[in-house]
């Protein structure tokens, strides 16, 4: 019998931490899964564990797209919409996607008239040069397959509009990169754990960033993706980061 994605991805954090994360069809199931169930407290946690950093960050992201009032925009991952309501707040039109159903329905009481869709990463449900721009929060690790997102975003972004993606970063700092593992990887877990009641989605958090590639070839796969002007911004001491890019 085939073992639960999402029972799985548990079993991986909780008993066999040198196991590998799962992969593929299985990643996509264990992560709708998981946030599906932390939807309810997903904001409070996100507060708490970032002492609100993630506010600022999500209103710089909008600020650097650059964008004429109007511009239409896709959140990406949105969750419960806090970047749509940024951008809408900056006086775009913001369109939500999410893959999981129980974000989208957190969010549907916040964002007003801002549509909310189902939808893939992998597979964005706009056509060919259609917004003006895209944006994502902190999900770049949690798609299946990175390349495959960047080239959706490149193929709805019409040329001249903007993509901005928040994710989180190493610190170039020896001593700061030593306070933020410890905070990131222990701290992190407890309060999240605490807070949502699901520890297993928050011990996620930190081994999740293994997902990601390294900076080199992020930024790369944003270039390949037909974006030109690619630029990283390191936030708050690098324990974030935001990466911008113009559709060629």
């Amino acid at each position: 019998m085939r073992r639960n994605p999402a029972r799985r991805l548990a079993a991986v954090l909780t008993d066999r931490r040198d196991e590998a994360l799962p992969q593929g069809d299985e990643k996509a199931a264990a992560v709708r899964s998981m946030f599906d169930t932390i939807a309810p407290r997903y904001d409070l946690v996100n507060r708490i564990m970032t002492f609100r950093l993630d506010v600022g960050w999500r209103r710089r992201a909008v600020r650097m797209l650059g964008l004429a009032p109007g511009s239409v925009v896709v959140d990406v991952a949105c969750g419960t919409g806090d970047l749509c309501l940024d951008l809408a707040g900056d006086g775009l039109r913001p369109v939500g996607v999410d893959f999981s159903w129980g974000m989208l329905r957190a969010g549907l009481d916040r964002v007003g008239a801002t549509p909310l869709v189902q939808g893939d990463a992998q597979r964005l449900p706009f056509g060919d040069a259609s917004v003006d721009g895209v944006v994502s929060g902190f999900a770049l690790r949690n798609f299946v397959d990175l390349r495959t997102f960047l080239g959706e975003c490149g193929r709805v972004v019409r040329p001249g509009g903007r993509l901005a993606l928040l994710e989180v970063a190493t610190p170039p700092s020896p001593l700061m990169r030593a306070g933020h593992a410890v905070y990131f990887g222990r701290v992190v877990p407890l309060i999240g754990g605490l807070v949502s009641g699901n520890g297993a989605a928050y011990r996620y958090l930190p081994r999740s960033v293994s997902y990601l590639p390294d900076v080199d070839e992020l930024l790369d796969l944003v270039r390949g993706a037909g974006f030109a002007t690619v630029q990283r911004h390191l936030l708050s001491g690098g324990i974030a980061q935001l990466l911008t890019g113009t559709r060629s």
